[in-house]
């Protein structure tokens, strides 16, 4: 997050070249050439259908696809041509119901009525929400006797599904009994939830009712203090069943150490063992250790007895720590890797160096592939490279990338290969190791920095802030991969309230998803806005450790869906309007822009920084009286993205445009930066940024130049063919 400050151009004019080498040493030049107009503003924030899916016939057609990001105003001539076309079709049917949709929206219901007129009957997966918006349409134009008479239909027609839940709210504004039926029958539905916080207003002493909120959604804002009420009022009249509800619900708000004293109290199984002990130990509270032997005796053999026995060795000390890794390598090979390594470090502890050394190896020669191994391999190459062995450096990491590790190791290594034979004077062999990076690890910043030093037009440290890159807009919604027929309809068409509410009734299984799940979760959330645990969800698809979960998991990660889901495009017009009028690359700005917020416009972080780019209070202040505004809210988009961006625009000001120190101010200040200018003799910007000292700065470096490349080679055509003919792991974009 940026602080406010005014700090002496003291600046390392060496830190605004060092990209080029390998580009120059083979011939080959960087283009910077700035590119002609803003197609951002033209960008939707998702992707288009997966190749090969089983209803891609069915997906919109461009027709409706092109009109689907249009507001009611921009597309209301185009959708009536459509509705009004003289033969059926799936085109006709879904612009009468979009239009319906914006003219109920937009309270014009008696120009909607005629469009949903008997519609049910040419497009039937919608029959039911096309009855509720019709009933919806007879309510506000004074027709409440047959609205009525159509919501008792859809009760009685569709008694099971989600939408029965909405045609039992309405009927229950006159008569009460339907809305303990919704409570009854669809308790995770918005409309029950709703009910529920307005029957708590009035007696929040309701246990049904703050269990059904609790179960509902247990990561609300405001879930915390209601379950701390519910435990102080009923605590000691909780059933197991009931506490597990409270323990998830508090696990998931991340309140760990309540959630851990309310799983000690429900059925013990290996997952609420585990997280009783882990959440004390999270919340450093005492009393973890001792829940983590009762896992380890209670459950032996269950991957959450491994996990214990490796969180019991973090907590010993040196020697104490040594059993229990023993015990991790006897019964818990998938655990062996990382006990070799912590027990390796352990042994140098106790100066056992012999024996440390014969661990190293054992770890090397058996589990070549692994994190561990990765990550030893990348300590004894920064030894060899500190003391001037490139070569044996270059050694040790191309190792790990002939392993090819699923994680980032292997793309730091392979990349830091490269730049050691370059100071080998290998250019030709560098080349090869910043192609491999890009061919295995495309997604990752050590991928854009391969690409920048082959010479692509991808920008480095100097030049990115200038370039203007082309982007491609996508088709289609990405498409759901669980669900009812009728949700995957209303999420094609951007539907997204109500797929949301949909999905809160056919979304059973929010403890323990299915891949499928997980993903359609996510990109729903997208849908409604909620774009942090949108992208936490789907990011967190790659953590998965079952093996048919990475095998589901491995193919969706070549699909655009996945991709263009976990780097969305919101607010492009005002992304794009500041960028350009600050002279910032859009692309850059929306990759802090993700590093900062995740696009929630009124987060704020512990210190007061606030809105999408996380503006600290001086410094938009400071922002602010620059730009001559004498009112502005931080939690306004457009705002926020005009003083964050005047913002960027004057650090890299600051900095002659080397975007690598601009993004290091933002995170750490000015302050910082030019302390560590001063200090270091350090003269290659990549090993620079190695030597970060501040770690979540060096890492959120990383991750805006990683997402900024992600961008980049996922929406601009020149890049994202260049990756395909490089990687089977790119995405194929149409």
């Amino acid at each position: 997050m940026p602080l406010p400050s005014n700090w002496p151009k003291n600046w390392m004019p060496w830190l605004l070249g060092g990209a080029g080498t390998i580009a120059l040493v083979s011939g080959m030049v960087i283009s910077t050439q700035v590119k002609p107009g803003n197609p951002l503003d033209r960008l939707n924030p998702f992707g288009q259908t997966r190749p090969n899916s089983p209803n891609a016939a069915n997906r919109p057609s461009p027709a409706i696809a092109s009109l689907l990001r249009q507001s009611p105003e921009q597309r209301a001539t185009n959708l009536q041509t459509l509705a009004a076309a003289p033969q059926p079709s799936i085109d006709r049917s879904r612009a009468r119901y979009l239009r319906a949709t914006d003219l109920l929206n937009t309270q014009q219901p008696q120009l909607a009525l005629p469009l949903l007129e008997n519609l049910e009957a040419e497009y039937p997966v919608l029959a039911p929400q096309i009855l509720h918006q019709r009933a919806k349409a007879l309510a506000a134009t004074q027709q409440p006797e047959p609205a009525k008479a159509i919501w008792q239909t859809i009760q009685q027609s569709y008694p099971q599904q989600p939408i029965a839940a909405e045609a039992l709210y309405e009927l229950g504004r006159s008569e009460p009994k339907y809305w303990d039926q919704v409570i009854t029958q669809f308790p995770t539905h918005p409309r029950a939830i709703a009910i529920a916080k307005a029957r708590l207003q009035k007696n929040p002493k309701q246990l049904p009712l703050l269990l059904l909120l609790a179960q509902a959604e247990p990561d609300a804002k405001d879930t915390p203090a209601r379950l701390d009420q519910l435990v102080q009022n009923f605590g000691p009249k909780l059933q197991p069943s009931e506490w597990q509800t409270v323990a998830f619900a508090y696990w998931e708000s991340q309140k760990y150490d309540k959630a851990a004293k309310a799983y000690a109290k429900t059925p013990q199984t290996p997952q609420t063992a585990y997280r009783s002990a882990r959440g004390l130990h999270l919340a450093g509270e005492p009393g973890g250790q001792q829940r983590y032997e009762l896992v380890v005796k209670q459950f032996p053999g269950t991957p959450e007895a491994g996990l214990a026995l490796t969180r019991l060795a973090q907590l010993a000390e040196a020697p104490k720590a040594l059993p229990y890794l023993d015990l991790v390598l006897a019964q818990y090979p998938d655990r062996a890797p990382e006990a070799l390594l912590e027990k390796a470090k352990r042994l140098d502890k106790m100066q056992s160096q012999t024996t440390a050394t014969q661990t190293r190896q054992v770890l090397l020669e058996k589990f070549p592939k692994s994190q561990a191994a990765g990550d030893l391999r990348w300590t004894l190459a920064q030894q060899s490279a500190n003391a001037g062995d490139f070569k044996a450096a270059e050694r040790w990491t191309i190792a790990t990338l002939q392993a090819n590790p699923p994680n980032d190791i292997g793309a730091k290594s392979g990349f830091w290969a490269g730049k050691w034979a370059l100071k080998s004077g290998d250019a030709t062999q560098a080349g090869k190791h910043f192609q491999q990076v890009i061919q295995q690890y495309p997604e990752s910043y050590y991928a854009w920095r391969s690409a920048s030093l082959l010479g692509w037009n991808v920008g480095d440290f100097a030049t990115v802030r200038q370039l203007q890159p082309l982007i491609q807009q996508p088709g289609n919604y990405p498409q759901l991969m669980a669900g009812s027929p009728l949700l995957q309809e209303l999420s094609d068409l951007g539907q997204w309230s109500d797929a949301w509410a949909n999905w809160q009734v056919e979304f059973t299984n929010r403890a323990q998803p299915t891949v499928p799940e997980q993903f359609t979760d996510g990109l729903l959330r997208l849908g409604v806005g909620d774009n942090l645990d949108a992208i936490f969800m789907l990011a967190n698809l790659a953590d998965r450790e079952a093996a048919t979960d990475q095998q589901q998991y491995q193919r969706l990660k070549v699909q655009p869906d996945y991709w263009q889901g976990l780097y969305p495009f919101p607010f492009i017009p005002q992304i794009t309007r500041w960028a350009e009028a600050h002279q910032l690359n859009p692309m850059l700005v929306t990759a802090l822009m993700r590093q900062e917020s995740r696009f929630e416009p009124k987060i704020k972080s512990v210190v007061g920084a606030t809105g999408l780019m996380q503006l600290m209070p001086d410094t938009a202040d400071f922002v602010a009286d620059k730009l001559s505004m004498k009112t502005y809210n931080a939690e306004n988009p457009d705002d926020n993205i005009k003083l964050g961006t005047w913002y960027l625009g004057y650090t890299h000001d600051e900095y002659q445009n080397n975007s690598m120190l601009a993004i290091a101010s933002y995170n750490a200040g000015p302050n910082a930066v030019s302390g560590w200018l001063e200090k270091t003799k350090i003269k290659d910007t990549d090993e620079f940024v190695e030597a970060i000292p501040y770690d979540e700065t060096q890492g959120y470096v990383r991750s805006v130049f990683g997402n900024y490349w992600n961008y980049l080679r996922l929406y601009n055509p020149e890049i994202a063919q260049k990756v395909s003919q490089v990687s089977p792991l790119q995405p194929k974009l149409k």
